[in-house]
């Protein structure tokens, strides 16, 4: 199920979500809910799934926020199908900070697997192996020309020479990163993840599962049709699907063939990186800055070293149909040696909320248990993490700093992290291990990116900084669903501060029962 909803930037917001599905799921709105994580969707987190044939209505206020987000199951894999966009406008008499384009062209990039994307994950979790990887991507829910049989239901995007119109690209496929171009066309980067951008021109963005880039094309070209695409950036030694997904840009006035082969000319193919082009995808991240000056914390109070990457769970019987990873063991993933275990009695922010015991601790490691050489050589000791329901308190208004280092456990990878409730700056990145004496020097204090999800760089670290004012339970989890499940996640709880305006709102009567 795929859809666009918009709204002007300061809005009061009711979605209806209906799920007749023989599995209970929940809804995540990507948006900036202020004290009120009821509306925030993943399943557990901050509510237990909706029940077959119920509904649960999301109720949030949209203020001092526009741009482009996204909406999407939260429930197990439901998201493979069941994803929109989520448009905010900037307020009337609030112009971009940018030329206006003549349009906007949502362009969603999807995957699909010819079986039940459900199946597919029951599979691995019964095996302990990785999931078996997507059979297509898609833009707007259709593969394209390049499959079999999808040739009829291409998406078309009838443009008219010289207009200027605004894509906004969202990645809501499951679990891969992708590069994404226009033939023949400049694309002028002006926003990612709802936060305006100094503008920058680029031929290939690289857009990982849960992020959303804005680009301005213009149809400066000799008319005719063109192919926009998108194919994998795969930055880990594992499979995956190596296949491409097309639309057509096809100028009003292009022209057709004559003669026995009349018909439509084909279309121009767009040149796109290699799949393992790790250097484009950096160089294009590292060009992002935010619009103008961002008032990034100064000084921290929490500063957080947070590693990230895969594990593996040892099998007393290597030989047992459930051990089909890597030398009979079950794949994992941690933050911290710690693998996130949801909950099933309740969900972590209720469980808060009332004051619930057993549901989760709060002694989530604020560093690595065990300092090692991330990206080096590990040894296999290392690799196995620690199962748990864990969190970690942060007071209200504290300034946060946090590291992500990317590990080489299994595989050095990009981490695609993303963190409810809230949109961080990203102020350094780098490769091999961070260095906390040397590296803090060369942050970007002045204009770094506003994001409110950012990949880790394979072999290396990412640094983020944000304000913890927005009081209730968030998750924090890589955004490739299939590392989710093995447990690259945790919980920040935020406490209320002073009086109603800093504290969590009651819950709705129409909460979904655990």
């Amino acid at each position: 199920m795929e859809s666009s909803l918009r709204f002007s930037s300061l809005a009061f917001i009711a979605l209806l979500a209906y799920f007749a599905f023989l599995a209970s799921a929940e809804l995540h709105v990507r948006e900036f809910v202020l004290r009120n994580p009821w509306a925030d969707g993943p399943e557990y987190i901050t509510q237990c799934p909706i029940r077959p044939g119920q509904s649960y209505t999301y109720r949030f206020t949209i203020e001092d926020q526009e741009g482009t987000l996204w909406w999407h199951a939260h429930s197990r894999w439901l998201r493979a199908t069941v994803y929109g966009a989520l448009i905010i406008y900037p307020r009337l008499g609030s112009p971009y900070p940018f030329h206006m384009p003549k349009r906007d062209i949502p362009v969603l990039l999807g995957e699909w697997w010819d079986r039940n994307p459900m199946d597919v994950l029951r599979q691995a979790q019964f095996t302990g192996a990785a999931a078996n990887v997507s059979d297509a991507y898609t833009i707007n829910g259709q593969p394209g020309d390049l499959y079999r049989c999808s040739r009829s239901e291409t998406v078309r995007f009838p443009i008219f020479p010289g207009e200027t119109v605004q894509l906004r690209v969202i990645n809501a496929g499951l679990n891969q990163q992708l590069f994404f171009s226009v033939a023949n066309h400049q694309l002028t980067v002006v926003e990612t993840d709802s936060a305006y951008t100094k503008p920058f021109t680029t031929s290939v963005i690289m857009i990982g599962p849960g992020q959303t880039t804005n680009v301005l094309l213009t149809a400066n070209q000799r008319p005719g049709r063109y192919y926009m695409a998108a194919r994998a950036y795969n930055s880990a030694n594992a499979p995956f699907d190596n296949t491409t997904t097309t639309a057509i840009l096809e100028y009003v006035n292009a022209p057709t063939r004559r003669g026995r082969g009349r018909g439509q000319i084909a279309p121009v193919f767009p040149v796109l990186p290699g799949f393992n082009d790790t250097a484009t995808a950096t160089a294009f991240t590292n060009r992002l800055r935010y619009w103008k000056r961002a008032p990034v914390p100064l000084q921290i109070d929490e500063n957080l070293f947070f590693t990230v990457g895969l594990g593996l769970i040892n099998c007393s019987n290597p030989n047992s149909p459930r051990c089909q990873g890597p030398n009979g063991t079950r794949f994992a993933a941690s933050i911290n040696n710690q693998s996130f275990v949801l909950p099933r009695r309740n969900s972590i922010m209720q469980a808060y909320y009332q004051g619930m015991p057993g549901i989760f601790t709060t002694d989530f490691p604020p560093v690595p248990p065990v300092q090692f050489d991330y990206t080096g050589n590990v040894s296999r000791g290392l690799w196995q993490p620690v199962k748990g329901t864990k969190a970690y308190k942060l007071k209200y208004k504290a300034n946060v700093q946090i590291v992500l280092q990317d590990t080489s456990i299994v595989t050095p990878e990009n981490h695609p992290m993303h963190l409810h409730g809230y949109q961080f700056y990203v102020v350094g990145s780098g490769f091999g291990n961070f260095n906390p004496r040397i590296d803090p020097a060369r942050f970007n204090l002045f204009d770094p990116p506003e994001r409110n999800t950012i990949g880790t760089p394979p072999g290396g670290w990412v640094a983020v900084r944000f304000v913890a004012d927005n009081p209730g339970a968030w998750f924090m989890h890589c955004h490739i669903d299939s590392h989710l499940g093995w447990g690259l996640a945790m919980v920040f709880l935020v406490e209320n501060g002073r009086g109603q305006l800093q504290s969590v709102q009651a819950p709705p009567l129409d909460l979904p029962r655990c």
